[in-house]
């Protein structure tokens, strides 16, 4: 199987065409040779040779030339008929052997690195003369992963020479690469040759397997902006038909020397904007000096000019548990760096303020009472720093800002807790409330829910109603009713110290006459409602409609007991004839032939109906007697 790597960078590659006859010869040899096949190391490649125009016979041969310029045969072909025959004479121990296939080409099954050499290709056709060729073999390998080793001492940026930064290595590649150093992303100009500012120095070793393998170790002048700067090498490789690859080393950063220049001091949480802390809170102080490696901190507080240290520690910091008021003052830190300059600002002060807030005391005491109509003022005093704002609150409504709360000519209305409360803008989280509540002493205030006809015109006699009495006052008012039934009383919706009570009855006439009445009393006096219902209307005409339906079912079951009777008396004289006339026998009752006759018994029957009706009814008849 024909090569294509090999195949194709050859065909890409120059051809030399030769011509080969001697003077005066009617024909000529020519060949198609590329002059450079380029191959990746360890892929297949097959050097072709050629012979141009037709020939009967000719032999082809190749030679490795060294060196030193001598040719060393490695195979011959001889073109028999149509067919070339060759074989392989010398490998010159090369493992796999070289190849010659069908067209006279030699093969290299793996590219090595000793196989890039000359290779020359000759051809003798007889009359028509000899011509040959040389083809160079260029062979390519990928260098392995670029490796790093940075300095990993500390670099001091005082001084005035040249350091090592890092050394870069690039490994078994073909040809050799090239190293670029960078920092944060752009390429160093670096020269070769020595000097304080930076240069690098470059080492190319060729390996045991015939690959080169680079080192390059760089040299700066470290500077202060250099302590977050990032480096890294990369190594340039070359590709056939001359591309490129490229392989970046990991990042890296230095460890630097420095001394510092400038110190930061500040409280941290929970301070606030304005630097209050809050009394009883843990309070963080920081200290941060520019210098590199850490310096020591040394924290104290300046009483009286003098210092008194706290705490000495490479971190920095300093916290201060529970602090209390005693503590606000003056606090300092000092960064102790001997390599830092004589004009170096190495101390820092602060001015800590601790925010109190004592509890709040009120003028009266938990419980406040006053007469209805009174007047009052009420003080709130608190002792705090930053000194305390104060705002009075009744019910979440704001009533005014100050210490002190005025009441004037108050109501039953103003009842209720009232809650002073002291606060600070500077520390928002620092607050603190009182409270006291106020009791309005004086006589019951009454409210009804007035009754009104459920259709136009007056009450009916027997509908039910519900009434509903409201008061307040304090002591709380009692509520109590003219007729039994009524409910205890209890807070009302309406809340602001109301209580209600209800009493669900049926209007009567006499309810009509007397009327209703709640009363609400406690210490200080009563007070009364009367619910009036105008007039009733009885329910007269109802009742009649009832007497005359059961009058019409008394008459019906007489008139069936008749007909039975006649029944009875069928078949004898006389029986149930209306126009004769005769006595009936004697023990019946003789029945009467017209409602003209016989009135006493038309009117025992409406009386008997009538006396059904109201005895049927129960108590109906009775309030409808009543509404008459």
């Amino acid at each position: 199987m024909e090569p294509r790597d090999g195949r194709a960078r050859a065909r890409r590659a120059p051809r030399l065409l030769l011509n080969g006859s001697p003077a005066g010869a009617q024909a000529e040899v020519r060949l198609s040779v590329p002059s450079l096949v380029e191959v990746m190391k360890g892929e297949p490649v097959a050097l072709n040779c050629t012979p141009l125009g037709t020939h009967d016979h000719f032999v082809l041969e190749w030679f490795l030339a060294d060196r030193s310029g001598v040719r060393h045969r490695l195979a011959s072909a001889e073109l028999q008929g149509s067919e070339l025959q060759g074989r392989v004479l010398d490998s010159r121990g090369r493992s796999p052997p070289y190849q010659l296939d069908s067209r006279g080409r030699l093969v290299l099954t793996e590219a090595q690195v000793g196989d890039e050499q000359n290779y020359v290709c000759v051809v003798r056709a007889g009359a028509a003369g000899t011509a040959e060729a040389t083809t160079r073999l260029q062979m390519f390998a990928k260098p392995e992963a670029t490796e790093v080793s940075p300095n990993r001492g500390i670099l001091s940026v005082v001084d005035d020479s040249a350091q090592e930064i890092a050394t870069c290595n690039s490994r078994n590649g073909n040809p050799a690469p090239q190293i670029t150093w960078y920092r944060n992303g752009q390429p160093l100009e670096v020269p070769l040759e020595v000097n304080t500012e930076g240069y690098m120095t470059i080492r190319t070793v060729r390996e045991a397997s015939g690959l080169q393998s680079l080192t390059s170790t760089l040299y700066l002048r470290l500077h202060k902006a250099d302590r977050d700067a990032s480096f890294h090498c990369s190594v340039r490789y070359h590709l056939p038909t001359g591309q490129h690859g490229r392989l970046d080393s990991p990042a890296f950063h230095l460890t630097l020397h420095y001394p510092t220049e400038r110190v930061q001091f500040w409280v941290g949480s929970p301070s606030t904007t304005e630097g209050w802390v809050r009394e009883g809170d843990s309070v963080q102080l920081f200290c941060r000096g520019d210098g590199s490696p850490s310096p020591e901190y040394t924290f104290f507080r300046l009483q009286d000019k003098q210092e008194d240290v706290l705490k000495t520690n490479l971190e920095g910091n300093l916290t201060l548990e529970g602090v209390q008021r005693g503590q606000s003052g003056t606090y300092g830190c000092r960064v102790e760096d001997y390599d830092a300059a004589d004009d170096a600002e190495l101390s820092k002060t602060l001015e800590l303020r601790v925010a109190y807030l004592d509890p709040l005391e009120l003028s009266t005491g938990e419980e406040l009472s006053l007469h209805l109509g009174n007047s009052t003022a009420v003080n709130c005093s608190v002792q705090g720093l930053p000194t305390p704002a104060l705002r009075w609150t009744k019910d979440s409504v704001p009533l005014g800002t100050g210490p002190t709360l005025s009441l004037s000519s108050i109501t039953f209305d103003a009842a209720g807790t009232y809650i002073c409360e002291a606060s600070m803008p500077t520390v928002p989280l620092l607050s603190r409330t009182q409270s006291f509540r106020l009791l309005v002493q004086g006589p019951p205030q009454l409210r009804a829910e007035e009754t009104q006809p459920k259709t136009e015109g007056s009450w009916m006699e027997g509908e039910e109603v519900r009434l509903v009495c409201s008061a307040r006052g304090y002591p709380e008012p009692k509520l109590s009713w003219s007729q039994l039934g009524g409910s205890p009383a209890e807070p009302a919706l309406q809340g602001q110290g109301w209580v209600s009570s209800s009493l669900t009855l049926k209007v009567t006439s006499a309810l009509s006459r007397d009327g209703v009445s709640c009363e609400a009393s406690n210490p200080h006096g009563k007070k009364q409602h009367v619910f009036h219902f105008g007039s009733v209307t009885p329910q007269t005409a109802q009742a009649g409609v009832a007497v005359m339906a059961v009058a019409v079912s008394v008459g019906l079951l007489l008139l069936v007991v008749a007909a039975f009777y006649c029944m009875r008396r069928k078949g004898r004289p006389g029986c149930c004839r209306r126009g004769e006339k005769g006595t009936p026998p004697a023990g019946e009752p003789e029945l009467s032939h017209s409602g003209s006759e016989r009135p006493e018994q038309t009117g025992l029957l409406m009386g008997g109906a009538s006396g059904g009706a109201r005895h049927g009814s129960g108590g109906f008849g009775d309030e409808a007697w009543a509404g008459t």
